[in-house]
């Protein structure tokens, strides 16, 4: 996922509290119950791969990996349509990152989980410098193409069916906007709460997104106002990806400001330890901490 823009806007940056809730449209009295189900009805999410048809994410990979040129819409819900950096930017080695995402590499420890590994360049990478890493994408062809490159451990999984079968993890990594999985306020806090009892105390989260405030575009702006209005986070996108006639289902992305992060991250047994990153683009490093009463 790109970012939605580069300029800063004054005063869409909520600090804390209230004023966060108020900013991304939640009403501090209602929470959670203004949202619905946790995931898209459209979405199977039973489903260990995505069906062919709707892999415009895989055959992207798939013709770039065989030297074809090829390029990703990714379409909103209100009728915008942009170019990806896709599939181009799933095969960059790490001299080609963007520093934020170089930098976050620092807090990767122990046995490693790429989730939504695509190309498999962080896993391909983190595997290259020695340590145990395994990359997991809903796309047949993705996790094809990964162990064509290379990768010794890549699986064909859903984000939603992760499990503690799949394994115990010290750092799970969301590159490459990949934290927009966690889909709205409410599913954000049911993942992470999920998460936390997978994992083992001083486990890490990699989150890399993009605060969609920190734009001049009109459209974004208008878009970020009808999220509101409709109790949604401003940076809550309905979106589909598309790729020659394969187009993905419609889902829910999620982009969080550094300060809704925050408030997302709350009572779910993590902690934000750090934010790697000065622009609308940034990784969050969260920390699981010692935290009995996680439900």
């Amino acid at each position: 996922m790109q970012a939605e823009g580069a300029q800063r806007v004054s005063g869409c940056q909520p600090s804390s509290g209230a004023s966060v809730l108020a900013t991304i449209g939640l009403n501090a009295h209602h929470g959670d119950d203004l949202f619905g189900s946790p995931f898209p009805r459209e979405i199977n999410v039973n489903v260990i791969a995505v069906p062919d048809e709707q892999d415009a994410f895989g055959h992207g990979i798939l013709d770039y990996h065989m030297g074809n040129a090829s390029q990703e819409i990714r379409e909103r819900d209100d009728g915008y349509v942009s170019v990806t950096g896709g599939p181009d930017a799933y095969f960059r080695t790490i001299d080609e990152w963007p520093s934020h995402e170089r930098d976050a590499l620092r807090f990767v420890k122990g046995r490693v989980l790429d989730v939504g590994c695509g190309a498999g360049r962080v896993a391909l990478h983190l595997q290259e410098e020695g340590m145990n890493v395994t990359g997991i994408d809903n796309s047949r062809l993705a996790i094809e193409v990964c162990r064509e490159r290379g990768l010794d451990k890549a699986r064909v999984l859903s984000f939603s069916l992760l499990s503690q079968r799949t394994g115990r993890f010290d750092t799970l990594v969301f590159y490459g906007s990949n934290f927009g999985l966690f889909g709205d306020y409410k599913q954000a806090k049911l993942i992470l709460r999920k998460l936390y009892r997978m994992t083992p105390l001083g486990a890490r989260i990699l989150a890399q997104t993009t605060d969609p405030y920190q734009t001049g575009e009109p459209l974004h702006l208008e878009y970020h106002r009808m999220n509101r209005q409709k109790g949604r986070m401003g940076g809550q996108l309905r979106l589909r990806m598309r790729y020659k006639a394969y187009a993905t289902p419609w889902m829910n992305w999620l982009l969080a400001s550094r300060s809704e992060m925050a408030l997302i991250v709350e009572e779910t047994g993590w902690k934000v330890r750090q934010f790697v990153g000065g622009g609308p683009n940034y990784v969050a490093v969260l920390e699981r901490e010692r935290n009995s009463s996680v439900p």
